[in-house]
């Protein structure tokens, strides 16, 4: 039975891994399109939402399979249950990168506001730290996790220059720009929220490996 147990897990494991992967993925497709205001690309996106959507309720009823079955403990249980809320975090990173092609639909008609460079940065910055909080919940690495949660204050940061950028520099110069700026505006606060979600994985990898609560409290990092 243990090693049916097992061999479960490393499935659970590697579902988890290809949600990550295919959270990532969106995210990088959803940016690119963005970049050249490929319709195409975008539509991509949001049309292979739905195979992610099939894979979160696959994770979420294999988690609950597991622990009805083989009634874990300790360890076990904390994984299993941290996956769940891992597997929730990706679904809604999926989501947001949809939001960002659904920008990318409103933007493909028009000339872009501005040359990007911002905006990508915040893209790697969100998939690096997905990627990273994804690594930390597989390997159990309580120290991987708490690096993703202080960068987020990196995401932070670029969010706001982008924002300042496009309200005090366009919108406000001319609000003819609007129509624009606007978009762009909401793609950096959805990479921001992708980050975010990153960050809550970590803090749930923490809490699963070293049983803190470090959640609103990055002192306790240290």
């Amino acid at each position: 039975m243990e090693r049916h147990f097992d061999d479960e897990l490393q499935l659970l494991h590697k579902d988890i891994l290809k949600m990550g992967a295919l959270a990532q993925e969106a995210i990088y497709k959803s940016v690119e399109a963005l970049k050249i205001r490929d319709k195409s690309a975008a539509e991509e996106v949001i049309k292979g939402d739905s195979e992610i959507d099939r894979l979160e309720v696959d994770i979420d009823e294999k988690c609950i399979d597991l622990i009805a079955r083989h009634q874990p403990l300790a360890s076990d249980l904390r994984f299993i249950t941290t996956g769940m809320k891992v597997n929730s975090e990706l679904e809604r990173i999926a989501d947001l990168a949809v939001d960002i092609s659904q920008r990318v639909l409103e933007l493909a008609d028009k000339p872009l506001l501005k040359p990007l460079i911002d905006i990508p940065k915040l893209s790697t910055v969100s998939q690096d730290m997905v990627r990273d909080a994804i690594d930390s919940f597989i390997k159990k690495d309580a120290g991987l996790a708490k690096k993703v949660v202080l960068s987020d204050s990196e995401a932070d940061k670029l969010r706001n220059y982008v924002q300042n950028e496009l309200v005090n520099d366009y919108m406000a110069k001319d609000a003819s720009t609007a129509d624009r700026a606007v978009p762009l505006l909401l793609v950096a606060r959805h990479l921001e929220r992708i980050c975010d979600h990153a960050t809550n994985i970590a803090e749930d990898v923490v809490y699963m490996v070293e049983a803190r609560i470090i959640k609103h409290h990055t002192e306790k990092l240290e």
